[in-house]
């Protein structure tokens, strides 16, 4: 288990890697370069060549990107003998603020968006999965199966205007603005804000979720040791929950992991359609306003919070079913 463990942590560092690399290439790509691109364009020549010295862009490439690693990991005061000085992702001059405080006042948010819809999703979709597969070919697992091709095809944000319009506006229930506040602390004093944002992202992953656990759980059902256990005279509820249950999650598991950039993506609109104060609204606002450190700074979360995703992911497979840890 351990060795699998570490070759995983391994695969892990390598895609950051990666994706920082991308990160660092794509700065010089820009058009006009980085200085133009943040210091508007009407800058004049002497001014970028004061930029690019002070933020070392006049350096080459792979100097760059050694500086930057630094930044983002806060080994590069540790290399220079100065002591670690914690994660440095840049400065946005748009906000005149550092990009790292302005991570740690949204990533919070973003999380408990996320997070509340992926807890309800769980809770909702493992059932209904289950259920379907029992009722299989019943006109309730066919009722099911229509509502969730019906979410499943539905864009994140023409699904939050069609909650904004029916539960706002035309029944005056819920409010169309997301919870407002600088810290999660506030997000819990509206509550009622709550709702629509994350059932706009909870509704499109129980569909998702959903029709994974049904064709898991149809597939298990008819498996030998099914058949063996109900010879033995065990009932079907225990078949169902004690034997075919552990091993139907096994793929929920994985894609438990490999949809946190899905989600992301969903959370980036749905936060920007609800103007919920979380990294999905601040991306958008930053793209709208070029401000390309805020831009890159939450790339890397993103690429992080997937690939450390996909690691859990990968690790509660190898728990679920220990041939993982020996057959990879």
């Amino acid at each position: 288990m351990l060795g699998y463990i570490v070759r995983r942590l391994f695969q892990a560092v390598i895609v950051i890697i990666l994706v920082t690399l991308g990160i660092t290439l794509l700065l010089h790509v820009l058009p006009g370069g980085p200085a133009r691109a943040i210091l508007g364009p009407r800058v004049n020549a002497v001014q970028i060549a004061q930029f690019n010295h002070d933020n070392g862009l006049d350096q080459p490439i792979w100097v760059q990107y050694g500086t930057y690693l630094g930044q983002i990991t806060g080994l590069g005061p540790v290399l220079g003998g100065h002591g670690w000085q914690g994660v440095n992702f840049g400065f946005s001059y748009r906000l005149n603020q550092s990009v790292g405080s302005i991570l740690a006042q949204d990533v919070p948010k973003t999380m408990l968006l996320v997070g509340l819809s992926y807890a309800i999703a769980i809770i909702v979709a493992v059932p209904l999965g289950i259920y379907q597969a029992v009722r299989r070919n019943k006109i309730d697992d066919y009722a099911l199966t229509g509502a969730s091709f019906f979410f499943y095809s539905m864009p994140v944000f023409w699904l939050g205007i069609l909650l904004i319009g029916v539960f706002s506006f035309t029944l005056h229930l819920l409010p169309a603005v997301g919870p407002q506040g600088d810290n999660v602390g506030d997000l819990f004093t509206q509550l009622p804000a709550l709702i629509l944002p994350v059932a706009t992202l909870a509704l499109i992953t129980i569909a998702s979720f959903s029709r994974y656990m049904r064709s898991s759980t149809l597939e298990n059902m008819v498996q030998d040791y099914v058949r063996t256990a109900r010879a033995k005279g065990a009932s079907d509820s225990r078949v169902l929950f004690a034997h075919v249950l552990r091993n139907a999650m096994i793929p929920i598991l994985t894609l438990i992991g490999l949809s946190i950039g899905y989600i992301f993506s969903g959370a980036l609109i749905t936060e920007a359609l609800f103007n919920y104060p979380g990294m999905g609204l601040r991306f958008w606002n930053a793209g709208l306003q070029q401000d390309y450190p805020v831009i890159l700074g939450i790339i890397v979360i993103a690429a992080f919070g997937t690939v450390m995703g996909n690691l859990l992911a990968d690790i509660m497979y190898a728990v679920a079913d220990p041939r993982v840890r020996y057959s990879r």
